[in-house]
């Protein structure tokens, strides 16, 4: 579909980053917003292939409708790797390329690499032939606004051009991210329009920040659009995603102690939740979180107090992180402990491998480590995912894994069934036909809470959960 070149546009906005963050944002305001062009570029010719086609290389409920809604009505949603092109002709540059954690130098396994961000805002310099508004929609270190001017007005064709960096950070859950953006929360848009003779690089005229508000208008009710300083803007994505960590680790916390005491973690979390000042979201306790974001944010934060030498807040920040990840261990050694102490040769069927329900998203995904686990322990992993490929699932480990059709098949002649991903249908599964074709005794181990516990148990199961003392669990060592 191409732009019949004599129409005018209120904007020209450029997403440059198609991933999990750009496509989604870029196809809700094409979809929102007829007087806006908008064009996503990216460097992988297969990515904006896979765009262009009905095979999109992200899952999200209802994603493809809003793009073939935003072609259809608006003609106004492109995808394309002329890059450069697209910079020139823009007026809204929204970045959204990939901030992973550092595997290198100083800040190694906390702190964000900015490389991409880096080349981003260099090629912007290089390209742009008049004033552009500058806007970090990807996930970024508090005070990157500063070094983006730097890099942008130390390299620019002339000093006449203009360069206004304006941060929104994006709020999106996997797999309801197509929600979250058509009915977000909030819209948090933070600019410098105030000089307050210390931030004076970062300075922007406030209507840089009229007209980036102006688009979410469009469908955003305007008490919903929040705006703030960059720096409280670049800063609260950080804490708000350390937050939901924070919840999930510290129920998890409490499974632990519920496994061990006779409580039951579910009876906790809704007793929590009832109280208003605590509220019941992401209290429901698993084997871990997982995602793109909530350990790498956490992480960040991390490193953002060290550095400015808030040691104990650094402490505090990074028990989030131990908690998750000792969680994740706790688990498959309690695979181990309750099946005997020997998993070694035994088929375990394992139902989930993606991080969360309703993508195909295994960044940081918890079945990883307890994979991991068992395949050390010599155990015969057998894995089935409703959304993840099979190349993928088995290129993160050294040793073989079973990629199976279908759940049946998983866990056909399985000792164990142990679920990961809170997937729908692993709940609507002919649990006596399961417990008929599985070795004797058969455990289930629940990583997600969404088995019918008491009906399993009265199947015959040895049933283990998160956050239950389990009536078959193994006495002594």
């Amino acid at each position: 579909m191409t732009d019949k070149g004599e129409r005018q546009w209120k904007e020209q906005i450029v997403c440059v980053g198609a991933g999990y963050v750009g496509g989604p944002t870029m196809a809700v305001i094409a979809k929102h917003c007829p007087d806006v062009k908008v064009t996503v570029v990216d460097i992988d010719q297969r990515r904006i292939d896979a765009w262009n086609s009905r095979e999109l290389p992200v899952f999200e409920n209802g994603l493809q409708q809003v793009i073939d809604d935003a072609k259809a009505t608006n003609n106004n949603l492109f995808f394309t790797t002329e890059i450069d092109d697209a910079i020139r002709a823009s007026t809204i540059i929204f970045i959204a390329v990939s901030t992973p954690t550092k595997t290198y130098g100083r800040g190694a396994g906390k702190a964000f690499d900015m490389t991409y961000w880096d080349a981003v805002a260099r090629n912007i310099a290089a390209v742009a032939e008049n004033d552009k508004i500058i806007v970090e929609k990807s996930t970024v270190p508090v005070r990157t606004a500063d070094s983006v001017m730097r890099i942008l007005n130390n390299n620019k064709r002339s000093p006449h051009i203009r360069f206004s960096v304006v941060s929104n950070p994006e709020f999106l859950a996997e797999g309801t991210a197509i929600a979250d953006l058509e009915r977000p929360d909030r819209v948090l848009v933070g600019g410098n329009h105030i000089d307050d003779g210390e931030d004076t690089w970062t300075l922007v005229d406030k209507s840089a920040i009229d007209r980036v508000c102006d688009v979410y208008a469009h469908w955003v009710p305007r008490d919903r659009i929040v705006r703030t300083n960059l720096w409280s803007s670049e800063l609260a994505k950080l804490v708000s995603n350390a937050f939901l960590a924070q919840r999930i680790s510290s129920i998890n916390a409490v499974s632990q102690m519920c496994e061990e005491t006779g409580a039951k973690v579910e009876d906790i979390g809704s007793v929590l939740g009832m109280d208003k000042r605590i509220g019941s979201r992401y209290l429901k306790a698993s084997v871990g979180f997982g995602g793109s974001c909530l350990k790498k944010d956490v992480l960040s934060l991390v490193y953002i107090a060290q550095y400015y030498q808030l040691t104990d807040v650094a402490e505090y920040w990074n028990h989030i992180v131990t908690i998750n990840e000792q969680q994740k261990l706790r688990f498959a050694e309690r695979i181990l402990h309750n099946m005997y102490d020997s998993v070694r040769r035994k088929k375990i069927a394992v139902l989930g491998f993606a991080f969360k329900k309703d993508t195909g998203d295994t960044r940081e995904t918890c079945a990883r480590e307890v994979i991991k686990f068992l395949l050390d322990e010599e155990a015969d992993v057998h894995v089935y995912d409703p959304q993840v490929e099979h190349h993928e699932m088995k290129s993160f480990f050294e040793r073989p894994i079973t990629c199976s059709a279908n759940a049946y098949d998983a866990v056909d002649g399985a000792h164990a069934c142990v679920v990961l991903t809170e997937w729908d249908e692993f709940k609507e599964l002919d649990f006596a036909r399961v417990y008929e074709n599985m070795k004797k005794p058969a455990f289930v181990f629940d990583g997600r809470n969404i088995l019918p516990y008491e009906q399993l148990e009265e199947i015959g199961f040895k049933m283990f959960a998160i956050g239950r003392r389990s009536k078959s669990r193994r006495i002594g060592f």
